[in-house]
């Protein structure tokens, strides 16, 4: 995996990314978005264009957002999504993987 959305995202899903992904790698989700870590080619346009700077390289990474690197892994499990080979308006979800669906933004 390269790229990783983290938890600035959560509630936000302002879909920039989604417009610039050559790939369509980005998926949505309920709360937020999530990148395919085998569809991703590495590009970082989304990184570029996220309002909220939500999108990190997996190996930068820091301790608090590292548990987004199994999130966004595991979310295309949970779902059902699985690897479709490119989000479409038809695989949006109101699913979320659980850490996200219980996650409570602090005030």
């Amino acid at each position: 995996m390269a790229y990783v959305v983290t938890e600035p995202c959560i509630d936000v899903k302002d879909g920039d990314c989604t417009d610039v992904c050559p790939v369509d790698c980005i998926y949505e989700g309920g709360r937020t978005f999530y990148i395919h870590p085998e569809e991703c080619v590495n590009c970082g346009l989304c990184l570029s264009v996220c309002p909220v700077d939500a999108i990190i390289w997996d190996e930068e990474a820091t301790p608090q957002q590292a548990p987004y690197i199994a999130i966004n892994r595991e979310f295309f499990e949970v779902s059902g999504i699985g690897s479709p080979g490119g989000w479409d308006k038809r695989l949006s979800t109101a699913a979320d993987h659980p850490a996200v669906a219980q996650f409570e933004k602090s005030a």
